[in-house]
């Protein structure tokens, strides 16, 4: 391809080992789109087979796509490729929102390649094509607060950094790149660590350029703010508003009338915000109250977000009663960057109570979110949490820890709900302190290390999707039966994958759920009413191929699989209907290359599949059936006293769920026995080398 449009153009190479800087020409990458399609490219390209997530040779990708930086909404996120050392060294990929992204393009740049490993630590400095690695000593050490504020004080105010915190520099498996203080991607921190790599601090004064003419953007702009909804793309409030049709008490279109970020000075009341306001979109989501129940509003300062975002779904709180903790009273975070540090409180809080919806509920999570982001500690989707309290409730720390290390440890703040034992946390386990640092490593590993009991990979108290990668349930059976637990299988990590929940979850009446679902899907039996299912169908592999497919569509593009894609809308006068071909219009106005909807399915396809095919030759078997696409067996167990399909149940069906396995593996041409893509389904998309390193190496079916 000519063109250039939306894409920077370069993709920014960084040989550690060599102090070496190239630039490539991106065009190689356009099949691949941008963002985790790059990443993925890169990685089978490049890496050799047996490489561990710490070897030099393995390589950490940053990749943006044609849409960041073109203000299009909800498109500044940064995908971040590489192995991840908590699963077993497979690929996968992390996210961050923020500004990041927005500024790479700035910079002149979709991709950064970091490869090697430096002689001591660095930090890299990006404005526009000028970039230098710069001697990291000072801040190596240090939390992510500070050394973003070091680099921003050298670089200046407008540089948007990513780094790591203690936990990344010390290797520790579960930890995180972060920038701009609460947009974290987690699984990779240690990853840059093992490279010397403290940041990578960019600043960039280019234009983005786009083939159409701004007006022709700022149409479709409108139109897609005409349809988009709040957080999620929850499309009603979550209270009756005289303007609404429907209201559902679980939407994150929290508005209404006397609720306020009571914290701004002077307050600012959320109000009605009926869809057709487009001033009043970022008042829609008072996530603070969602997050943590009414006892947030007087905290809220305000809600952020990220660049081009006009959802907020950031919470900006102050709390001052933090700063008798040793951190800020401020603190910004949203979803598990709250709900993971404080569910570090096993105990629950000083008051006695436990959960949320409490002053001393409120203090420990901003207390405990403070350090985990300066930290730098990743929670693997609160399995973190839940390992300790396995560990901690079945008496295993005191049979593995050494006496000296399990009594120096204060287990009595804990029990006491004191927020000083989530210190003594974080820096056991950020700095590889003692036998209880191992927390860090990972449930695979620690599971194993501490020999865990059966219970924890069958019970569903402890949510262990994979039993044989040791990651958990994300959004899974409970969301669309079989829809979610397809979805479940088919990463090398939990499943960052909200396509199919946001629509699940639009708050909109499920009848009508279903009547749209035909219209996408093929039949209104795509999805079942919750906790009441039906076995599986084709329209059900056709929904969950589809989600799978915008997810990584979206990470290439890249936009936010948070709100994209625009199924459904708020506007009664459309029938509640949203768009899904925008995705398509975007690329083709951005770039001058017409795209259908289907057709950028298909580019989004190919990324899929070579992720499945990097993990086939990662793995070394074409067995993913039995070797990869596992669940653990509460999924099969749960409700002993009820039968799968039942009304009140999301327990599965071992048989129907293997039948379900079966469907989409022929949705997408892979072999119907094996779960591994076929030569044919390769050459489809243009992965015929692929299929030739595959079948060289013995693993492409028969």
């Amino acid at each position: 391809m000519a063109t250039s449009k939306g894409w920077a153009g370069k993709v920014l190479r960084i040989d550690l080992t060599a102090e070496k800087i190239t630039t490539e020409d991106t065009s190689k990458y356009y099949d691949f789109i941008g963002g985790m399609g790059i990443g993925y490219k890169v990685m089978w390209d490049e890496v050799p087979e047996g490489t561990k997530s710490y070897d030099p040779e393995n390589k950490i990708i940053f990749g943006v796509g044609p849409f960041s930086g073109t203000g299009i909404p909800c498109s500044s996120r940064t995908n971040i490729t590489s192995l991840m050392p908590t699963h077993q060294d497979l690929v996968g990929d992390s996210h961050m929102g923020g500004h990041f992204a927005a500024e790479m393009k700035f910079a002149g740049w979709d991709a950064i390649i970091l490869e090697g490993k430096a002689s001591s630590p660095v930090w890299i400095r990006i404005e526009n094509d000028k970039v230098t690695l710069e001697d990291a000593g000072r801040l190596w050490g240090e939390g992510t607060f500070k050394t973003t504020a070091d680099i921003c004080t050298v670089m200046g105010g407008e540089a948007h950094v990513a780094c790591i915190g203690p936990a990344g520099e010390n290797m520790v498996n579960q930890s995180i790149i972060i920038t701009g203080g609460s947009h974290s991607a987690g699984g990779h921190g240690g990853v840059m660590g093992s490279k010397n790599v403290k940041a990578i601090g960019i600043r960039g004064t280019l234009p983005v350029y786009i083939a159409a003419n701004g007006q022709q953007l700022k149409e479709l702009d409108e139109y897609a703010m005409s349809i988009i909804g709040s957080n999620n793309q929850h499309v009603v409030p979550s209270t009756p508003l005289p303007w609404a049709e429907y209201h559902h008490a679980r939407s994150r279109w929290t508005a209404r009338p006397g609720l306020f970020w009571g914290a701004a000075d002077p307050p600012v009341e959320t109000g009605e915000c009926p869809p057709e306001d487009m001033n009043s979109v970022g008042l829609r989501c008072q996530k603070a109250v969602f997050d943590h129940g009414d006892v947030a509003e007087d905290a809220t300062v305000r809600m952020g977000g990220c660049q081009s975002c006009p959802i907020r779904c950031q919470s900006h709180l102050e709390v001052p009663e933090a700063e008798e903790f040793g951190v800020s009273p401020y603190r910004s975070n949203t979803c598990v960057g709250w709900s993971f540090p404080r569910a570090v409180m096993l105990k629950g809080y000083r008051d006695g109570s436990t959960g949320r919806g409490t002053e001393e509920a409120l203090l420990a999570t901003v207390v405990s979110s403070n350090l985990a982001d300066d930290w730098g500690l990743w929670c693997n989707y609160n399995q973190i949490t839940r390992d300790f309290r396995y560990a901690y409730e079945n008496g295993i720390l005191e049979e593995v820890l050494p006496e000296a290390e399990y009594n120096e440890i204060p287990w009595d703040l804990l029990e006491a709900g004191d927020p000083n034992f989530l210190h003594e946390f974080y820096r056991r386990v950020c700095t590889k302190e003692g036998e209880f640092s191992h927390l860090g490593d990972g449930s695979y590993l620690v599971s194993r290390r501490w020999n865990f009991g059966d219970d924890y990979y069958t019970s569903e108290q402890w949510r262990l999707w994979n039993p044989k990668l040791g990651f958990p349930q994300h959004h899974s059976s409970e969301t669309a039966a079989q829809v979610g637990s397809l979805i479940n299988l088919m990463f090398n990590r939990d499943a960052q994958l909200h396509t199919h929940v946001n629509y699940t979850g639009s708050g909109l009446p499920i009848e009508l759920q279903r009547e749209i679902a035909g219209e996408l899907w093929g039949s209104p039996d795509a999805l079942d009413p919750p906790a009441d299912y039906t076995p599986m169908n084709e329209y059900k592999a056709v929904f969950a191929k589809y989600s799978l497919i915008r997810n990584v569509l979206h990470d290439s593009l890249t936009l936010c699989n948070w709100m994209w894609p625009l199924h459904v809308s708020p506007l009664k006068e459309r029938n509640y209907r949203g768009d899904t071909a925008l995705e398509a219009k975007f690329f083709s106005l951005i770039t001058g290359i017409e795209k259908t909807e289907e057709e950028l399915d298909m580019d989004a396809e190919r990324i899929f599949t070579l992720h499945r095919a990097l993990t086939v030759k990662q793995m070394g078997t074409t067995d993913m059936r039995n070797e990869h696409d596992v669940m653990s067996d509460y999924v099969f167990d749960r409700d002993p006293d009820m039968e799968p399909f039942e009304e009140g149940t999301i327990k599965m069906d071992r048989d129907d769920m293997e039948l379900a396995k079966t469907m989409l593996y022929e949705k997408f041409g892979w072999d119907p026995d094996s779960g591994a893509p076929t030569r044919a389904s390769l050459e489809r998309l243009g992965l015929g080398y692929v299929a030739d390193e595959l079948e060289e190496k013995g693993l492409l079916p028969a």
